[in-house]
């Protein structure tokens, strides 16, 4: 406790020279959460004509997740205008599951302008007094969700009030050793939100591609018209017929079947079940979650299945379908099917079925799918297609792999530098 009586964010055991603990109230000029618009979920619009809306969703530790984003008209963003958040605002959880709640991330400037909904409060800095990367850097650090979690007014669902928050004692730096701790991590950050934009944009290649050749028959239509297909070697050229047939699904390219997914892929047994509190932020085998997560951290046993160059993983959760493609050896946690392409390129398998299955009859088995067909072209030309997304494939695994070493380098030199060490070296230099 400190002599003011503040419940002080145990960061650090003695304060450096200079430092002090303030309340978060004492020096942010805003601390709120907004609410929902009138209507709920069904006045949401699907793209943006003025205001976004963030939800408990998007925020995770250090990271603004804009996948499934809503927009909201400009009628109930004047509704919430008090809820509406500005650049360089944090963002913190106040509500949740022991996954979601108490996370924060800086608002990135690209999603603005945009409100909060009940579940995310908005904290405010005053810039004068405090850097809004340092205090992200406090709020993400190991210590500090046990620390948000003791003012717990929630009962089993967590929750803490604006009251809450603006209690939290936080130490503070002067200024401008603030920033320099902001900057060492900031710059971390920065580099894992470029590779996680590259991978978006390698992905969006890829799904590109399959469009062209499987579902638009791109290089098929341009045979017809008597062209050559863009971009192709006359090899896989070649692989393409140059007339079209009649089939359930409407014209498809000449010699192709029409196939359904459970037909032309082989499940795999699922890996082990891990408890969260068990994965390790470093290890062998990469641990996924049941959710669109990814990989969450490792784990040191055997994996239950021994991945190879070209697996996929199918993580299906909370009655929505969301794909992976894994490729290396990996272990799963809770509800993951794994499967390869059976007579077919496994990458191939994966782009085919990528979002068609359907949960309108899950009951909770495999066989309880409701599965659309697809129109399967010869194994030749899934294995053309393989090898063209292969290095695409490669470069987004590297990309992860250096984020994730990047992450644990980021999150090793947290607690140092707000144990005033950054403070201790300068001072020495």
């Amino acid at each position: 406790m400190a002599p003011n009586g503040l419940r002080i964010c145990p960061t650090i055991e003695e304060l450096p020279a200079g430092w002090q603990i303030k309340s978060l109230g004492a020096f942010c000029t805003k601390i709120g959460s907004g609410a929902t618009p009138r209507g709920g979920s069904e006045v949401y619009l699907s793209s943006r004509i003025g205001h976004a809306l963030i939800r408990s969703q998007h925020v995770f530790d250090r990271h603004f997740n804009s996948e499934g984003l809503a927009f909201i008209s400009p009628e109930h963003a004047r509704e919430l205008r008090n809820a509406e958040v500005q650049s360089g605002d944090l963002l913190l959880n106040i509500t949740g599951d022991g996954v979601t709640f108490g996370r924060s991330c800086i608002v990135p400037d690209r999603i603005l302008p945009a409100c909060v909904n009940q579940h995310v409060s908005i904290i405010r800095p005053d810039r004068c007094v405090c850097d809004p990367g340092y205090l992200l850097s406090v709020l993400t650090h190991p210590t500090v969700k046990p620390y948000i979690e003791s003012f717990n007014s929630g009962g089993s669902r967590r929750a803490i009030t604006k009251g809450h928050i603006e209690s939290f004692g936080i130490p503070l730096p002067p200024l401008e050793e603030q920033k320099a701790i902001a900057a060492v991590l900031g710059a971390l950050d920065d580099k894992i939100e470029l590779n996680r934009r590259m991978n978006a944009t390698l992905e969006a290649m890829a799904r590109a591609l399959f469009q062209s050749w499987f579902v638009d028959f791109g290089p098929v239509r341009a045979k017809l018209d008597g062209c050559q297909p863009t971009g192709l070697d006359p090899a896989t050229a070649a692989l393409f017929p140059n007339e079209f047939q009649d089939s359930e699904l409407g014209r498809i390219p000449k010699g192709w079947r029409v196939m359904k997914f459970g037909e032309f892929i082989n499940r795999l047994p699922v890996g082990e079940k891990y408890e969260q509190k068990t994965v390790l932020p470093a290890g062998r085998v990469p641990v996924l979650d049941q959710g669109k997560s990814g990989v969450i951290g490792f784990h040191n046993n055997e994996p239950g299945v021994t991945g190879t160059l070209d697996k996929p993983v199918a993580v299906f959760a909370n009655h929505t379908c969301y794909m992976r493609l894994i490729t290396f050896p990996f272990s799963a946690i809770q509800n993951v099917l794994p499967f390869v392409g059976s007579g077919v390129d496994t990458f191939w398998a994966y782009y085919a079925t990528e979002g068609t299955l359907s949960f309108s009859e899950y009951k909770g088995h495999w066989p309880d799918f409701v599965i659309q067909e697809a129109a399967m072209p010869p194994q030749k030309l899934t294995d053309a297609f393989g090898r063209a997304v292969k290095p695409l494939v490669a470069r987004i695994r590297n990309d992860e792999e250096q984020s994730r070493t990047l992450a644990t380098l980021r999150d090793t030199l947290l607690p140092k530098l707000l144990s005033g060490e950054l403070a201790v070296a300068r001072s020495k230099s």
